[in-house]
């Protein structure tokens, strides 16, 4: 089997992929695209604990690389970082969720944290302050950011998919698979009613979301921009996301 050539452009690596399955080529695509893995690993550590090692996010986000690559259909009319990025993604959360390495009383104050500001937004009709969080929580302020730090690092993309993803066939497992135009009016049904949602949120919350799911900042970056610590933006962004499920679930369709 001839090598490619080192010159080869992106274009002609897929079609010689397409067109023959040379695996040269599906060898450079990988190369080519391991910058979408390592972005993806990379955000999706940042709320992760230290003990979970980022090269271990990128061993298992290769492989929805290389899915996704072997899945492609350009004619479907997605970018390949569309198509790819979700189900990178979403081989990084599964290789997570099989580790099961979640404490059981984390969860159970994710649970809730997020039943508290369900009967908050319900009771106030707006979204509960911290300290009302607090408050119906019956903890103090400092020992709500500790729960939030918890959780942050614990909740692993419980609604990134839902927030980030923007095509209804990017997260499907077939290569020929036509959205029906139920499922397409599905998921653009879950899409306005999540911009609905996040408008809804404070300004805080909301500048968090849209920083870090439509800018692409870091947590880092965000907290330069906010004035504040990473760690503070990462309860921010927790409890936004608990908010967001809270009314998802609500509304039937979390």
């Amino acid at each position: 089997m001839n090598a490619l050539p080192v010159r080869l452009t992106i274009d002609q690596a897929w079609k010689k992929w397409h067109e023959n399955k040379d695996p040269l080529a599906r060898e450079w695509l990988v190369v080519h695209y391991a910058s979408l893995v390592k972005f993806v690993a990379g955000r999706l550590a940042a709320g992760l604990p230290k003990r979970v090692e980022i090269g271990d996010l990128v061993s298992s986000g290769v492989f929805g690389l290389m899915n996704a690559i072997d899945r492609f259909d350009p004619s479907l009319g997605f970018k390949f970082e569309t198509y790819a990025v979700p189900r990178i993604r979403g081989a990084i959360l599964d290789s997570l969720r099989s580790l099961d390495w979640v404490p059981r009383s984390v969860r159970s104050k994710a649970r809730t944290v997020e039943n508290a500001i369900s009967d908050l937004e319900h009771a106030l009709k707006r979204s509960p302050t911290d300290d009302e969080l607090a408050a119906k929580l019956k903890i103090n302020s400092s020992e709500l950011e500790k729960w939030l730090t918890e959780i942050a690092s614990s909740a692993v993309g419980p609604l990134d998919h839902v927030i980030a993803d923007n095509t209804p066939a990017s997260t499907h497992s077939g290569a020929s698979y036509v959205p029906s135009p139920d499922s397409v009016v599905e998921a653009q049904e879950l899409r306005k009613i999540m911009r609905q949602e996040i408008k809804r949120l404070p300004e805080r919350e909301r500048t968090v979301l849209v920083l870090y799911y439509e800018e692409n900042l870091t947590l880092g970056e965000i907290g330069d921009v906010l004035g504040v610590t990473e760690s503070r933006v990462s309860q921010i962004h927790t409890k936004a996301v608990l908010q967001l499920r809270s009314r998802l679930t609500a509304a039937d369709v979390a």
